[in-house]
């Protein structure tokens, strides 16, 4: 069973920085795209940033410049370092990856259980 699972989220206030980690587990071939979304109260949940195997990243908007999304292969590790944080960062960050199992032909999309991020103003 794949399993993502997250760590680094917490209470900060406004201008400061966190650390945010996930590692996928299980009988794993090939992890493709890993990314970060977040989801607000009230909102939808949307993206913040991806990362490819080979390194190509995506930023929303609202984060470029202030997070960096990093990875480790080897590890099955995705990262994200966000500095200079807002008010409007606040929300539940979830990890998310393409992966294919050891005894599977395609890729599926899965979910970590969501770390709360809370910046103060």
């Amino acid at each position: 069973q794949v399993q993502l699972v997250e760590s680094g989220g917490g209470l900060v206030q406004a201008g400061g920085s966190l650390r945010l980690s996930c590692a996928a587990s299980g009988r794993i071939a090939s992890i493709n795209r890993m990314g970060w979304y977040r989801q607000a109260p009230g909102n939808e949940r949307e993206l913040v940033a991806t990362i490819t195997s080979g390194g190509s990243t995506n930023y929303a908007d609202s984060v470029k410049g202030r997070f960096t999304i990093s990875r480790d292969n080897a590890k099955n590790m995705v990262s994200l370092q966000m500095n200079s944080l807002k008010p409007e960062d606040t929300a539940v960050y979830y990890c998310n990856a393409h992966i294919r199992g050891s005894d599977q032909f395609q890729y599926y999309q899965y979910w970590g259980q969501g770390t709360q991020v809370t910046v103060s103003s």
